[in-house]
């Protein structure tokens, strides 16, 4: 699928692989035991705006995240914490496991209107206060989520 603006695909940068875990302490211990890591806590922008399901969202209080990389590639392990979330609605359903590919965007709005427009949904959406943001959607097809993230500026 490619952005009409840029002519590359919304999907041709992959950057990181998103896990649910029920237990992110003994995630790390088996990960660190197979020679993966070291991980490292991802701190949420604690001013974006968030939206899951349509309503406020504050992941800080929603979600745990630690993370590492391997290779060219970011394995983001997550925990649900507390209360509704894309995350624990997963793990609910479906138990730990892979639960998102992410991809950087140019466009995460030109890129979340023409996926919505060919039957996506919107799970969750983050801007972000110096641009840029995050868009998780269900493509309606295997039952793959995506993170879209385009960066703000700095």
């Amino acid at each position: 699928m490619e952005s009409s603006a840029t002519g590359k695909s919304t999907f041709s940068q992959l950057i990181h692989l998103g896990v649910v875990v029920k237990d992110m302490d003994k995630a790390i211990k088996r990960f660190t035991a197979l020679g993966i890591g070291p991980f490292k806590p991802r701190i949420l922008p604690a001013d974006a705006r968030e939206t899951y399901r349509g309503k406020p969202f504050v992941p800080s209080k929603r979600v745990a995240i630690q993370t590492t990389q391997i290779g060219n590639m970011e394995l983001e392990l997550i925990q649900p914490i507390d209360g509704e979330s894309p995350h624990r609605e997963f793990l609910d359903a479906k138990g730990e496991g892979i639960q998102h590919l992410g991809f950087m965007v140019d466009n995460l709005n030109e890129d979340v209107k023409r996926l919505t427009a060919q039957g996506s949904e919107i799970l969750l959406t983050s801007q972000f206060k110096n641009g840029g943001g995050v868009a998780y959607l269900d493509l309606d097809v295997a039952g793959l989520i995506v993170e879209l993230v385009q960066p703000g500026t700095r």
